[in-house]
């Protein structure tokens, strides 16, 4: 982008000696290589200009930028370079040019997995127990007809029986603003998490390793993108989960609520999302906003009656070429105030509702509030090119960047209901630390983190995301 840079202002200084009639340019061509599986017209969509557009010279360094990284936030390209090819400067006339460099996509990997929330509670809480691993076979192919679509084909065994099919289109309409997914699961375990205690969870397993708990899911999910950073997600789906009769009735009536030992529900979730963040992965710069709004039981059946209401927002500020700080909120409200089934009590502790140094915790409740905070350096920023000792040429150059943070957060969970066994619950949590994050091929991430909560409980943590 640096010599680009100066194109754009050897334009400006063309236009105020009266060698270019205008401080606009006209893109007269828009051309691509490297792209050999992917679809012009799926690159296109995500630059924030078109042939025949007209643009001012100062904005065009910014949207070149903002158009690279939408490129890569597609997820189908280790690179993505847009270049000027050539321009009249009597008519400031306009061909550009984009280098690409496609990533591999077609991951059949093998599946070797912990069952627990992290890597730390299976090693330390959970002994390193090999009856906790799944292992199995995961096919995911991120670019299955060129359309930027993806199959992912699942059978998986160990600690949870599962067979799983997902195909994501982003669009199937000429304007490309249309797109839906499709998903199917069946899930089944030996093993099963019936209640919390102590803001830890309490299992139960079968002594004569009968399935305990199943799930059947299937959802369709149709998107509506009319711009580049705007997404709104309508789902509906059906769940239907089974536990054995003996947690139902015995260890925790309040599993499916009333002693039952199935439940079948219907919902339908709205989701908006804005996302401007530079890059995904690991965002340095940029905006992320996500609302959602989700009412399960419908009517068809009467097993769950719930709406709840889900906000997040993130934001990334770059104070200077290797510092960085940002911010993390995410709220949870339940709009229906009756108690909920214990297997859908859930708050703090799961997915990306997590706070530093409560790794070995869990907090259930109706609402949550987070808030996550931190400052980073870069301390390296290097590529490593593996040449022919790397058979897959898409992963011959590997870009590495490792950053040092420091990282602050609080959070609060309301449990009006199983609050007196959960001492967590009902009052403020903080925790914090520093850690090492490495970012390898643009969305690989490695976060290895020394935290403490409010109790001045410390460890070593180990986060990792492939982002596949």
């Amino acid at each position: 982008m640096k010599w680009i840079g100066l194109c754009i202002c050897c334009l400006c200084l063309l236009s105020n000696f009266g060698w270019a009639q205008t401080d606009r340019i006209v893109i007269e061509e828009i051309t691509m290589e490297g792209n050999r599986r992917t679809r012009d017209e799926i690159v296109l969509r995500e630059l924030k200009f078109h042939k025949g557009d007209t643009i001012p010279v100062s904005q065009l360094e910014r949207l070149l930028e903002e158009s690279e990284q939408l490129v890569m936030n597609t997820g189908l390209f280790n690179s993505a370079n847009i270049t000027i090819k050539n321009w009249r400067g009597a008519d400031n006339h306009v061909h550009f040019h984009l280098e690409l460099a496609e990533t591999w996509y077609i991951y059949p990997i093998p599946i070797f997995e912990l069952a627990d929330r992290n890597f730390n509670v299976w090693w330390v809480e959970q002994k390193r127990s090999l009856q906790r691993i799944n292992f199995g076979v995961q096919f995911t192919h991120l670019n299955f007809s060129g359309r930027r679509d993806r199959l992912l084909l699942i059978a998986q065994y160990g600690y949870t029986r599962k067979y799983a099919m997902q195909y994501t289109l982003p669009y199937f309409n000429k304007a490309q603003t249309l797109g839906v997914d499709a998903t199917l699961s069946f899930s089944q375990n030996r093993e099963v998490t019936y209640a919390s205690e102590a803001n830890k969870q309490a299992f139960y397993r079968d002594e004569d390793r009968n399935f305990t708990y199943q799930q059947f899911h299937l959802s369709f999910d149709f998107s509506y993108r009319p711009g580049f950073h705007r997404f709104h997600n309508l789902e509906v789906a059906f769940r239907q989960k089974w536990v054995d009769s003996y947690v139902a009735r015995e260890l925790n009536p309040d599993f499916f609520l009333d002693g039952r030992n199935l439940q079948r529900s219907v919902s339908l979730a709205y989701r908006f999302t804005f996302d401007r963040r530079d890059v995904q992965a690991y965002p340095l710069a940029g905006t992320y906003l996500q609302a959602a709004l989700t009412k399960t039981g419908l009517g068809i059946f009467s097993d769950r009656n719930a709406l709840g209401t889900e906000l997040y927002f993130q934001n990334y500020w770059p104070l200077s070429q290797k510092w960085s700080t940002g911010l993390l909120l995410g709220s949870k409200l339940e709009l229906i105030r009756k108690r909920q089934p214990f297997i859908d009590y859930q708050a703090l502790g799961y997915q990306e509702n997590t706070l530093y140094g409560y790794e070995y915790y869990i907090v259930n409740g109706l609402d949550m509030g987070l808030v996550r905070g931190f400052l980073r350096y870069r301390l390296l920023e290097k590529g490593i090119t593996f040449g022919k000792l790397m058979p897959i040429q898409a992963f011959r150059k590997m870009p590495v960047k490792i950053y040092l943070s420091l990282n602050q957060g609080a959070a609060y969970v309301n449990d009006p209901y199983t609050g007196a066994a959960n001492p967590f619950a009902n009052r403020m949590l903080w925790g914090g630390g520093i850690g090492l994050d490495i970012v390898l091929y643009y969305d690989k991430v490695l976060q290895i983190q020394y935290s403490y909560n409010h109790l001045w409980e410390k460890g070593l943590f180990l986060h990792f995301s492939a982002n596949i």
